[in-house]
């Protein structure tokens, strides 16, 4: 080799290995900047919420579909994958994680905590919160949420058959813990009474489909019961008028029907689109992650950002 051709060598390899350094301090910094870049979020309470949360039912196994899917949910979420997610979550700008209280739930809180996850946690109370309130103020010191709220599935139940004096006893208990009150409900008809009736409530999760609908009220509605959960495609109008209707804030679930419509990036956005167009400018919504077949969470954050630019 020449002196003239070795020289030319080691320029090109100085300047591929200056490359590289630039390039490695490019993606930190661009990893960094997503770290620290939250999604816009809206007043809740005395804090501040991302406008869009991470849910919890896929990390438990609640597909909405079927125990196949369940299974298939909880065999990809071990405690390892469920920390992943909600770390990758909080480096996307999600700033809220919204949970239900169970021994796993709680156990998956403490081990995120204590790695340093730093997203609020709204809670939903369920299992044994819901069977026994009066270990609210253990809850709330172990796992300081910003807010309790009243599952929804009971709080339909326990509307239907008359029962509503039991829902809004579990909130005077939320209240005397010092956090916020919520409500859950998929039936707009629910909220609409706790309204009438002026309960001391600071805010709503409202699923956008009604599922707690039973066979007989489905029939009575629509004249016939489908097989499974109700997924109705006004619903959505339905509850999002609700929502509109009260000034607290609410929290909007179910945006893709448990995974009915995301069968395209088109069907994805309008739902997105939907929701964030008709819930009001102070709410926030839900979803839930399965990112087994695609990163989830960069393709629904993105979503969200590019909306809310807009």
């Amino acid at each position: 080799m020449d002196q003239d051709s070795g020289g030319s060598r080691r320029r090109f390899l100085q300047a591929a290995a200056g490359l590289s350094g630039a390039l490695a301090l490019e993606g930190r910094a661009a990893q960094q900047d997503v770290s620290t870049s939250k999604l816009p979020t809206v007043k809740f309470g005395s804090s501040q919420i991302t406008r869009l949360i991470i849910g919890s039912n896929p990390f438990y196994g609640y597909s909405h579909f079927n125990r196949i899917f369940d299974a298939q949910m909880r065999e990809f979420y071990t405690q390892d994958k469920k920390l992943e997610v909600l770390k990758s979550a909080e480096r996307h700008g999600i700033g809220t994680w919204q949970l239900h209280y169970n021994d796993q739930p709680l156990a998956d809180y403490l081990r995120y905590r204590g790695e340093g996850g730093n997203m609020n946690i709204v809670l939903l109370a369920d299992f044994e919160l819901m069977k026994n309130p009066k270990i609210l103020p253990d809850v709330v010191a172990k796992m300081n949420p910003l807010g309790v709220g009243h599952h929804g599935n009971r709080t339909d139940d326990r509307f239907r058959t008359g029962e509503k004096g039991k829902v809004r006893e579990f909130c005077k208990m939320v209240r005397d813990t010092g956090v916020m009150v919520g409500v859950s409900a998929h039936n707009p008809a629910v909220i609409d009474v706790i309204e009438s009736e002026d309960w001391d409530v600071d805010y709503y999760q409202t699923c956008l489909y009604r599922v707690s609908r039973t066979p007989e009220e489905a029939r009575a509605e629509f004249g016939e019961s489908p097989v499974g959960e109700t997924y109705m495609e006004k619903d959505p109008e339905r509850m999002c008028r609700m929502i509109r209707a009260t000034r607290k804030p609410c929290l909007a679930f179910k945006v893709f029907g448990a995974g009915r419509r995301i069968d395209s990036a088109e069907e994805r956005e309008r739902a997105v689109r939907f929701a964030l167009s008709n819930i009001k400018p102070t709410d926030a919504i839900i979803i839930g992650f399965y990112p087994r077949y695609s990163d989830q969470i960069q393709e629904n954050t993105e979503l969200v950002r590019r909306i809310l630019s807009a």
